[in-house]
């Protein structure tokens, strides 16, 4: 019997090389499989998403649990990287604590930022720490291939300063330099007051934001691969961006309101409202609540994506509230695309 004859020879050539095409083709699929997921992660590691929200105010608004509940249900479905708030949240009064519950809702990493207005009511930078468990009120964290600065603005100047302060202090600056200088990646800025000032409007934000600003540019002059790219700030309750040396100062608008005042006092709701939240007759109010997404890509564009609402009647011009405001005042937080 021929045990190797030409047919058989053939058969198995044709075998052989068609069990070698298939475990190529095996190969190829796997290695397209892992290079499309390196490319994948390598595109996640150069992009960073945010949920932001500035000056909630829930201790002075009326309807605050819907007004928080509506951020976090769309953060949960937007499900971003981490979620941040830019100041004057709450005070750590007990009967406000109801709103952590709305907030841990949201399950992935969550960043706070201390207010001006954190510590009304008699409470201590202690306690508005701890209910927020936080070890410092100013520190830095990194994701997907960026560096993230949380400052507090809210240093004394000096003994004799009175509240509300505005200053970043020496201790402070000492450890924002060295900060820097460990940082593997560029460099993004969170902190309640604004760390500049729209001409003409000079007196809000850190008394010391020169100091500041000139610290981030000479960083950014020496280490360049880790440039600061943004800062971001509320306080203010402004719709407004300036770019000052190759660095963006975003202001996000306030959640709620825009702060207008005893000579703009108007009653807009009932008095059970006003019996439960007295100030709000000072404020133009949203009708719907103000927060943003943020998309920041090592390509060098960051992608703001907000929300639009209108005021509550009447809005502060028809009250005759100074019309130069009208260049930051609205009732919006603008979809924004900035080149860096």
């Amino acid at each position: 019997m021929e045990l190797f004859n030409k047919k058989n020879i053939y058969e198995m050539k044709t075998y052989k090389i068609d069990h070698f095409l298939f475990q190529i083709s095996r190969l190829s699929i796997v290695l397209l499989f892992l290079g499309s997921f390196a490319c994948s992660k390598a595109r996640q590691f150069d992009t960073v998403e945010f949920g932001v929200v500035s000056d909630a105010h829930l201790s002075l608004m009326h309807d605050p649990e819907k007004t928080l509940a509506t951020f976090i249900s769309e953060m949960k479905l937007k499900n971003p990287d981490f979620i941040i708030e830019l100041g004057d949240f709450f005070p750590p009064d007990p009967k406000f604590l109801k709103f952590y519950e709305l907030w841990y809702e949201f399950e992935g990493e969550k960043y706070h930022v201390i207010g001006n207005h954190e510590t009304d009511g008699g409470f201590t930078l202690e306690q508005v720490l701890e209910s927020r468990q936080m070890e410092s009120p100013y520190y830095s964290f990194q994701k997907n291939g960026f560096h993230f600065i949380v400052l507090d603005g809210n240093n004394k100047k000096s003994p004799e300063s009175k509240p509300y302060f505005r200053f970043i202090g020496k201790e402070q600056i000492d450890w924002l330099k060295q900060d820097l200088n460990s940082s593997k990646f560029p460099v993004v800025i969170f902190s309640h007051q604004e760390l500049f000032s729209p001409e003409g409007e000079e007196g809000m934000g850190i008394e010391n934001y020169k100091e500041i600003q000139a610290i981030f540019e000479t960083h950014n002059l020496n280490r360049p691969k880790t440039r600061i790219i943004a800062c971001f700030n509320g306080h203010a309750h402004f719709d407004y961006v300036e770019k000052i040396n190759e660095i963006w100062y975003i202001h996000i608008n306030s959640m709620s309101y825009n702060w207008l005042g005893q000579d703009f006092a108007y009653n807009r709701f009932s008095e059970e409202i006003y019996r439960d939240y007295p100030y709000i007759k000072y404020t133009a109010p949203f009708r719907d609540p103000l927060f943003a997404t943020v998309k920041i890509s090592k390509e060098g564009y960051i992608k703001i994506s907000g929300r639009e609402s209108e005021w509550i009647k009447p809005d502060p011009w028809e009250l005759g509230y100074p019309e130069r405001f009208k260049r930051f005042m609205r009732p919006q937080i603008s979809d924004r695309y900035l080149e860096f």
